[in-house]
C-alpha cells in the first residue's frame, strides 16, 4: 500500500514521526505512530517506520515482530526482509545464524537487489566463513551492477574486515 493510500489523519502522523525520526528523536516519533488508526498499523510504510524507531532505540525484540509484519503484509517489499534480519541479528534469542537463514530466501526472492546479498557477506564473514562471504560480495556487485559502490562499502564495514586486502579483486 502506498504512502498515498494513507488518509489524513494517518497520513500527516507517519510524515510526523518520519520528521522526528530525521531530528534523531525516536520517542517522539513512536507517539505521533501510536496515534495512527488500527487499519493504518497495517500499512506497510507504517510498519517500515515503527521499525526505524525501535531501531533507533535498539528495541531488537520489538523491531524483529514489526518486520515479522511487514515481510508477511508485503513480502514483495525488500526492506521487511533485511529489517527481519537486521533485527534478528541484534535480539537476545537472535544472532547471526538465524539472521542468515532469514534473509536467504530473499537472495532468490530479489536478484537485482545488492543489500541482501551484501548483508549475507556480512553475516558469512562475521561468522568465519570467508570463501561463502567473498561469494555473496561478488553477487552484491552483479546485483547492483556497481563495483565501486560495493567496495567502498565492504571497506567501510567492520564486519568484512577479513576481506579488506582481496577488495581490489572484486
Amino acid at each position: 500500500m502506498p504512502i498515498a493510500e494513507l488518509h489524513p489523519p494517518d497520513l500527516h502522523r507517519l510524515r510526523a514521526a518520519i520528521g522526528w525520526l530525521e531530528l534523531g528523536n525516536p520517542t517522539e516519533a513512536g507517539e505521533e505512530i501510536a496515534r495512527v488508526s488500527a487499519e493504518a498499523l497495517e500499512n506497510p510504510n507504517v510498519l517500515a517506520v515503527r521499525w526505524q524507531i525501535c531501531a533507533a532505540s535498539q528495541s531488537w525484540e520489538a523491531g524483529r515482530d514489526v518486520a515479522e509484519r511487514q515481510v508477511a503484509v508485503a513480502p514483495e517489499r525488500v526492506d521487511g526482509w533485511i529489517h527481519r534480519s537486521y533485527a534478528i541479528r541484534r535480539a537476545k534469542d537472535g544472532g547471526l545464524a538465524k539472521a542468515r537463514e532469514a534473509l536467504l530466501p530473499a537472495a532468490t526472492l530479489f536478484p537485482k537487489e545488492p543489500l541482501v546479498p551484501y548483508n549475507l557477506a556480512c553475516y558469512a564473514s562475521r561468522s568465519g566463513q570467508l570463501d561463502e562471504a567473498w561469494d555473496w560480495l561478488h553477487k552484491a556487485v552483479q546485483a547492483g551492477g556497481n563495483k565501486a559502490a560495493v567496495q567502498t562499502l565492504a571497506l567501510a564495514d567492520e564486519y568484512l574486515q577479513p576481506l579488506w586486502d582481496r577488495m581490489d579483486e572484486l
